[in-house]
C-alpha cells in the first residue's frame, strides 16, 4: 500500500527528530542536509537522505521559506508567441528552473504592450520571486526600473538595474557568422540576407554577424530584405530575389522565412541548391524533412537555459560570492541539402 506523505510534521507524520534518530545525527544536521548546506560529509548526507526516504519525510517548505526569507521560486518574462525559437527557449527555461529545485512563475508580454517588461517584472516581484529570467526578445529600450533580486538576461542585454545581473547563451551574431562563413567557404561570391524584424535583439545580432563576415572577407554586402519571421514574408522575399540572376546564396534569419524563400525560388524556376543555396536559423526539426532538407544553425536552447539558471541560482543562494565562470555553448552548423557550391558560370 502506498504511503501518503504530508508536507509538514503533523500528527502521525514523521518529524525531523525521527529522521535524526534513524540516521544517528542531530536535528541541526538533518536541517543542514535537507536545506542543501555545504560542509556535510558524504556519509552523513547519505544516511540522512536514506532515513528521510525510509520514513517518508519531507521538509516543511513553508518553514524553510520563513527561515531563509526566500520563496524558492523564479519568475520568467517572455514574449507571448508560439514562434519556435521563443517557445523552445521557454520550455528549456522551465526544465532548468525545476531541475534547480525552484518553482516557476511565467508572465507573457505582448509586442507593443505599454507596460511591457516593467509591468511583468513588477507583477513577479509582488509574488515574491527570488530571481527573474528575462527572455523578452523585443527591444523596448532602457526600462526605468530597479530590481532588488538577481536577474538573468537570456538573449538580450541588461535593460534595467538589478541587485545582480547575469547574462548567458551564445550570441546570435556568432551563429550568423557560422551561416555566412559556410556559404562563402562553398565558393559563393557574396551572401544575401533575409533579416528578421529589427526591433528584435536577435534579428539585429544576426544581421551584424552576417555583415561582419562579409566585411572581413572583403565581399560586397547586398541590400538587406527585412521579414517578420513568417514563411509568408520569406516567400515575398524569395519572389524578389528570384528575379535577380546574380543571387546564389541567401542566409535567412529564421527557418520559417527560409522555407518560404525556398518555395518562392522553386516556383520561379530557381533550383535549390543548384542555383541558389539557402541557410536558415534555429534548427526547427520539422525542416530536416523539407524538400530540400534545410541547412541551418542550431540554437542551443537547453544549454543556454541550464547555464543561465546555474549562474542565477548561484547569485540567489550565495549573494556575497563572485559568480563562477560562464561557459559558452558551442556553435553548431547543421549542414543538409539546401546548400552547395555555386554552379559554374555558363558560357555566353
Amino acid at each position: 500500500m502506498a504511503r501518503v506523505v504530508g508536507l509538514g510534521a503533523g500528527p502521525g507524520l514523521p518529524r525531523s527528530e525521527d529522521v535524526a534518530r534513524v540516521a544517528g545525527v542531530s536535528r541541526k544536521t538533518v536541517s543542514r542536509v535537507l536545506n542543501g548546506e555545504p560542509h556535510v560529509s558524504a556519509d552523513v548526507r547519505r544516511r540522512v537522505l536514506e532515513a528521510a526516504e525510509k520514513l517518508g519525510y519531507r521538509l516543511n517548505n513553508a518553514a524553510r521559506m520563513l527561515a531563509s526569507g526566500r520563496t524558492r521560486s523564479i519568475g520568467v518574462v517572455t514574449l507571448g508567441t508560439a514562434g519556435y525559437g521563443v517557445a523552445s527557449l521557454l520550455v528549456s527555461i522551465e526544465r532548468a528552473v525545476r531541475d534547480a529545485g525552484y518553482a516557476l512563475r511565467v508572465i507573457s508580454t505582448l509586442e507593443g504592450d505599454e507596460r511591457g517588461i516593467a509591468g511583468a517584472v513588477g507583477s513577479l516581484l509582488e509574488q515574491g520571486v527570488d530571481g527573474i529570467v528575462i527572455s523578452e526578445p523585443v527591444d523596448e529600450g532602457e526600462v526605468a526600473l530597479r530590481v532588488d533580486v538577481p536577474v538573468l538576461f537570456l538573449g538580450a542585454p541588461p535593460v534595467f538595474t538589478a541587485s545582480r545581473t547575469v547574462t548567458a547563451g551564445v550570441g546570435s551574431d556568432l551563429l550568423a557568422r557560422a551561416a555566412t562563413e559556410h556559404l562563402l567557404d562553398l565558393g559563393h561570391a557574396t551572401v544575401h540576407h533575409l533579416a528578421g524584424p529589427q526591433q528584435w535583439y536577435a534579428a539585429k545580432d544576426r544581421l551584424a554577424g552576417w555583415r561582419a563576415v562579409l566585411e572581413e572577407r572583403g565581399r560586397s554586402a547586398p541590400l538587406v530584405i527585412e521579414g517578420d519571421w513568417s514563411a509568408a514574408s520569406g516567400y515575398a522575399a524569395g519572389r524578389e530575389l528570384a528575379a535577380d540572376p546574380t543571387v546564389t546564396a541567401v542566409f535567412a534569419a529564421g527557418d520559417d522565412m527560409a522555407i518560404g524563400l525556398i518555395h518562392a525560388l522553386l516556383e520561379a524556376g530557381r533550383r535549390v541548391p543548384d542555383d541558389v543555396s539557402v541557410v536558415g536559423f534555429d534548427d526547427n526539426p520539422v525542416f530536416a524533412y523539407a524538400t530540400p532538407p534545410l541547412t541551418t544553425v542550431r540554437q542551443p536552447f537547453d544549454a543556454a537555459a541550464k547555464e543561465g539558471l546555474r549562474l542565477l541560482v548561484h547569485a540567489i543562494e550565495k549573494p556575497d560570492d563572485d559568480l563562477p565562470p560562464a561557459s559558452t555553448p558551442p556553435v553548431e552548423l547543421v549542414v543538409r541539402s539546401s546548400t552547395a557550391a555555386p554552379a559554374p558560370l555558363r558560357p555566353e
